[in-house]
């Protein structure tokens, strides 16, 4: 009994951290990667970190043109912000 309350507790804690659902839609309709991550480094962002979560987002860590450490979740369909975290 104690491992299965172990097991449910460790269960929720993840998906209580888990990021957004993006999308559904197929990835043939999503924007190019390498193409969204040059148009937000025109836009000023520095990259350290991009990724397609398990929710269908493309996730980027890094830094804002103001120099803010951001981590964003976008749309890979509409390049649209779902989440934004600026620290």
């Amino acid at each position: 009994m104690k491992r299965l309350i172990l097991f449910s507790t460790l269960l929720a804690a993840g998906t209580a951290s888990a990021g957004p659902e993006c999308t559904k839609e197929p990835k043939a309709k999503w924007l190019d990667q390498s193409k969204f991550q040059a148009s937000l480094k025109e836009q000023g962002y520095k990259i350290n970190k991009f990724k397609v979560t398990s929710g269908n987002c493309y996730e980027i860590y890094g830094f804002s043109k103001e120099g803010k450490k951001v981590e964003i979740y976008y749309n890979p369909v509409d390049g649209k912000v779902v989440k934004e975290e600026i620290h």
